[in-house]
């Protein structure tokens, strides 16, 4: 209700204003901004106290808003200050204290690898060492045996192994006579060789076993005379390995022949290169 009703008390304060007789006309606008503020105020206080006589009104008047000039006279215009030079400080020259050590980067990439210098001079020779204790003795291994048989032997329904009777080199006992097997108890490479005299009209057909296993065979035909045939093979053996030969069964005529006389049967080997060596 505050807005109809300040409106009716404007209206009404310009029909009640008096016009002074013989005044001029209202003054031109350029005349207005010419006018000094303070009078124009003072004018504005004195029509309201006139007003306020003539309307006994007895409610207090909102007050008026204040006048603000958008605008300044040409003469009070305002001016931009003139650039003015600020010397300038060179930071650098005002140097402080120390501070304090910071803490550890991260460790960065590593760059690339550098060509390889030229090689250095050679040192002086330096002093001749002390004497070290004694080694200990050096370890030779050794396995060799050497066997002949003076009995012929024939076939039968069974495999036999072939069972010698003399003995010529048996380095530590390592050939068994009374099995007719070679036990090996120092690991290495071995060489074994087989000679036989064949029985005319008769086969020949025997096999040189390790661990149960055919390794080679001597074998000879039927023929109207008897003659030498030998074999030979190279074993690497482990230890606590057999080797010996065994006389085929007798599906055949097959027989190696002997006498008492002279030996014609024999079987040999010794150890080439013992496993532990480099």
């Amino acid at each position: 209700m505050e807005g109809p009703w300040a409106l009716s008390v404007v209206l009404l304060y310009c029909l009640l204003l008096p016009t002074p007789a013989g005044s001029q006309s209202s003054p031109s606008p350029d005349q207005r901004l010419q006018m000094d503020p303070d009078e124009e105020l003072s004018q504005q206080h004195a029509a309201r106290a006139m007003w306020e006589q003539k309307a006994g009104s007895a409610r207090e008047l909102p007050p008026l808003p204040r006048c603000v000039r958008c605008c300044e006279p040409s003469d009070q215009r305002f001016s931009y200050p003139q650039y003015q030079l600020v010397p300038q400080i060179n930071m650098t020259i005002l140097k402080g204290e120390k501070g304090d050590r910071g803490e550890r980067g991260l460790q960065g990439k590593f760059g690339k690898t550098g060509m390889a210098g030229s090689r250095g001079h050679a040192g002086p020779k330096g002093q001749k060492g002390s004497v070290g204790a004694p080694g200990e003795r050096c370890k030779n291994h050794y396995a060799a045996f050497s066997v002949g048989r003076k009995k012929p032997l024939h076939s039968n329904d069974y495999y036999q192994t072939l069972i010698f009777d003399t003995e010529f080199v048996n380095l530590y006992d390592h050939f068994n006579m009374f099995t007719g097997k070679f036990y090996c108890y120092v690991p290495g490479i071995y060489y074994f060789s087989l000679n036989v005299h064949t029985w005319n009209q008769k086969e020949t057909y025997l096999h040189i076993m390790h661990n149960g296993v055919e390794v080679v065979i001597l074998y000879a035909q039927v023929s109207d005379r008897s003659i030498m045939q030998s074999q030979s093979v190279m074993l690497e053996l482990r230890e606590q390995d057999e080797v010996w030969v065994r006389l085929y069964k007798g599906e055949r005529e097959n027989a190696v022949f002997s006498d008492e006389y002279d030996t014609y049967i024999t079987f040999s080997g010794h150890l080439i290169k013992y496993s532990g060596d480099p």
